[in-house]
């Protein structure tokens, strides 16, 4: 295996597992808050669902000789990347919907993509990712509908909710294929299938007829069919506010970083007591 397609792997798997963990987040702060107890109870299976999603993804970057101590090391100082839409606040019961529509819809754009990557561990782990993530997706989906089927607040909040998500959505998909640094060596490895711009043109065109049938304006004043191209037009992305938050300036980027940081400090005692564990069954099986 060549070097470069070792360190490019650990780099992209280790990525998305820290996106998935650091996912948690958003929607964590929800579960007590959510407004009946059968949205609690999903909202805590999604949410179990996405540290499962991490636990999948360390694992694969572990068979390329990666150190899940080294990578969790990397995110909690802030050195590794993940996802910058987890660096938004979830401010409404809509949000969850937003993100479970918008976010996880998104992510199974990219990650049906993923199930054909070139690395069989990686590709292995998104198929069942992606099931998952269509649950999320549905569940998302079946929340916005309920508030735009409600009443006029709740209307409001759904489209509120779109209106703040929307764009930090497309911004999920990365930069303008010219301009991605990484993205064409992928390409030729095979560790990406489809470019940076054909996702989020796909994810577009799937999402626009989605938000027609629930009555929510789409906030892109530039968004209109061509029929030429057979695709939606839409408008252009503020770049600078993407780089700004993956540079680790997003609205919510410190908050997230030291929650993280927190947990795996309180949780020590777990690790370290299941490490006593696995010792002392390991000193009975070679007595």
């Amino acid at each position: 295996m060549p070097d470069d397609y070792r360190r490019t792997l650990i780099r992209q798997i280790s990525q998305h597992a820290h996106s998935e963990v650091v996912g948690q987040l958003p929607e964590g702060n929800w579960i007590t808050r959510a407004p009946t107890l059968r949205r609690k109870a999903i909202l805590l299976a999604k949410v179990q669902d996405e540290a499962g999603h991490g636990l999948y993804l360390y694992s694969a970057a572990e068979t390329l000789g990666a150190s899940r101590e080294e990578m969790l090391d990397q995110l909690l100082s802030g050195k590794a990347k993940y996802a910058s839409i987890f660096n938004y606040a979830t401010l409404s019961w809509a949000d969850v919907g937003a993100i479970g529509w918008l976010v996880d819809g998104a992510a199974i754009v990219n990650q049906i993509s993923l199930c054909r990557t070139s690395y069989g561990p990686y590709a292995r782990a998104m198929v069942r990712i992606c099931k998952e993530e269509s649950f999320h997706q549905r569940q998302g989906y079946e929340i916005m509908m309920t508030l735009a089927r409600g009443s006029k607040e709740q209307r409001a909040m759904a489209q509120d909710a779109l209106n703040r998500w929307w764009w930090p959505t497309l911004m999920m998909f990365g930069p303008h294929d010219a301009e991605s640094y990484h993205s064409q060596q992928s390409m030729h490895w095979k560790i990406k299938r489809q470019s940076n711009d054909e996702l989020r043109q796909k994810f577009v065109n799937q999402t626009v007829p989605q938000a027609d049938f629930l009555g929510l304006a789409i906030p892109d004043p530039e968004l209109e069919w061509n029929e030429e191209r057979g695709h939606y037009h839409f408008g252009e992305i503020d770049w600078e506010e993407f780089s700004r938050v993956i540079a680790g300036k997003g609205p919510m980027s410190r908050d997230r970083l030291e929650a993280r940081r927190r947990a795996h400090e309180e949780g020590g005692w777990v690790r370290e007591a299941a490490l006593a564990y696995a010792e002392k069954q390991g000193t009975r099986a070679a007595a």
